[in-house]
């Protein structure tokens, strides 16, 4: 099921959600890219301080936006609200085209997990990252452009649509249901 609602009608949807918890949220669903354009869903997953998701191809990838081209420190680990992933992707089998590696169930807001904010999930402690985590014309291409312009409004922005960069400042094993807390 596709999803593509327009902006006005995720803009409702939003609204008739129940919010998601501020502090002790869950993992929804963890998804490694192995290669680019590929997605696999795992029930649980090692994270590491150098190479982010084990499995993932962030580290090997790299990215444009540096100036050595090597994978960008702040963008080692991407969350997505699992509530808005729900309102934009419809059905649950079309999360994983976000691209994001962990849908969670907690709000992402800028007034709830402020830069340099730190996340305790299973062993691995997280720090949302500066980058700003954007919605990018692969986004636009696989829930519409209406879902893009919806998650780059200034109050998409500032909640967090798209969802959220953070780095590994502690390795260990996440899996799904784990219980995210601030510290």
């Amino acid at each position: 099921m596709e999803a593509n609602l327009k902006i006005d009608e995720l803009w409702s949807g939003w609204q008739q959600l129940e919010k998601s918890p501020k502090d002790d949220g869950s993992i929804e669903m963890i998804v490694r890219r192995p290669q680019r354009d590929e997605r696999e869903e795992v029930q649980e997953a090692m994270f590491d301080t150098k190479e982010g998701l084990i499995g993932d191809n962030w580290f090997v990838r790299g990215s444009s936006s540096t100036p050595d081209g090597k994978a960008h420190p702040e963008a080692q680990i991407t969350l997505m609200n699992s509530r808005v992933i729900h309102l934009i992707a419809g059905d649950r089998s079309r999360w994983e085209l976000a691209g994001d590696q962990l849908f969670v169930d907690l709000d992402l807001s800028q007034d709830n997990l402020p830069i340099g904010q730190q996340l305790k999930v299973g062993d691995v402690i997280l720090e949302i990252a500066e980058l700003p985590h954007t919605g990018c014309a692969k986004f636009a291409q696989r829930y519409g452009a209406y879902a893009r312009k919806f998650v780059m409004t200034d109050e998409g922005k500032q909640l967090r649509f798209r969802g959220v960069y953070a780095k590994v400042i502690q390795g260990g094993n996440i899996k799904v249901k784990d219980t995210i807390t601030k510290l």
